[in-house]
């Protein structure tokens, strides 16, 4: 079969929300089983200071049936050039023959995918799934968050947190085209009591949210912090991240990669073995909703059989 490359757009259409979120979580059951794995990804700096650095990350992973590799390069320096900072593209294949099916556009697996997990993970644990949202960030990352809480859990009134105001009122406008009644708030603070639903998605080294002792926080709150995947970065402060962990609701979407890229948790120095994987935190979600003494935390760092659910999804159309 011959190669068919999908644009960015093509890729979305392939992708809807509600139906990848179920994907991956068919993709937890084939990891639990032993019928999916990907192994840890491949990071490559390239480049150089003079013409611009850069890093190449390489991510396979199969199943019984397909065989993909995503290949991403990210230059922090592109938008200055006129390009795009993350470039790259996702190969799929027939894990029996290797014949080449499909070419995803890398960037809108990789946002369609990583808001599709927050997706799920809020079905799963949230206590309250039809209450207020917040999101901390007005990146790309910000945009598919708001869409995939929208289309998954119908959400109608959206508060969006930027330290660039006028990026946060930009992605609100987006928000109400689709129907969403969406504010901008200067500070976390004054909308923590009345939302039920945060997430962080920005590129932060220092804490966005409040800790535990500032009292705004719940045990009703769940929590998605996606943005910091570098030791450097964090978004969460420590008191809620060890409150979280003490209690039984400290959630990972993998532990793959976790030690050297969940920068919130290195910082806190939680110790590892007190966070839950998703695949296995899954099977107890009424038990772990139901706990109580701290919000729920799910941290996502990312991992490429998310990438491998959304090829599973995109070839079936």
């Amino acid at each position: 079969m011959s190669l068919l490359p999908l644009d960015a757009a093509s890729t979305a259409a392939r992708l809807p929300y509600p139906e990848l979120a179920r994907a991956i979580a068919d993709m937890l059951a084939e990891l639990r089983d032993g019928t999916a794995m990907a192994p840890p990804r491949i990071a490559l700096p390239v480049g150089d200071a003079e013409h611009g650095e850069g890093t190449l990350l390489v991510m396979p992973a199969r199943n019984r049936s397909l065989v993909m590799t995503k290949n991403i390069t990210v230059h922090p320096g592109n938008p200055g050039r006129g390009l795009p900072s993350i470039l790259g593209e996702v190969v799929v294949a027939d894990a029996h023959t290797g014949a080449r099916l499909a070419m995803l556009d890398g960037p809108t697996v990789t946002g369609r995918r990583t808001a599709a997990v927050s997706l799920l993970a809020a079905q799963c644990f949230a206590a309250r799934t039809d209450g207020e949202l917040l999101i901390v960030g007005a990146g790309v990352q910000a945009l598919t968050h708001l869409e995939a809480f929208v289309a998954g859990l119908g959400a109608r009134k959206v508060w969006l947190q930027s330290r660039t105001r006028d990026k946060a009122a930009a992605l609100a406008a987006q928000a109400r085209t689709l129907g969403v009644d969406a504010e901008v708030t200067d500070t976390v603070a004054a909308v923590l009591p009345r939302v039920s639903m945060v997430v962080t998605v920005t590129s932060s080294r220092s804490p966005v949210l409040p800790d535990l002792d500032s009292g705004l926080w719940r045990d009703d709150h769940f929590i998605a912090a996606v943005g910091a995947f570098r030791p450097d970065m964090c978004e969460l402060p420590p008191q809620l991240c060890h409150a979280a962990a003490d209690h039984g609701r400290l959630l990972a979407d993998t532990l793959f990669g976790i030690e050297e890229e969940a920068g919130d948790l290195l910082q806190a120095g939680i110790d590892w073995g007190t966070v839950q994987p998703f695949e296995t935190a899954i099977l107890q979600a009424d038990a772990i909703r139901a706990r109580s003494g701290s919000p729920l935390v799910f941290k996502s760092v990312g991992y490429a059989l998310w990438d491998l659910a959304a090829c599973v999804l995109a070839s079936r159309a």
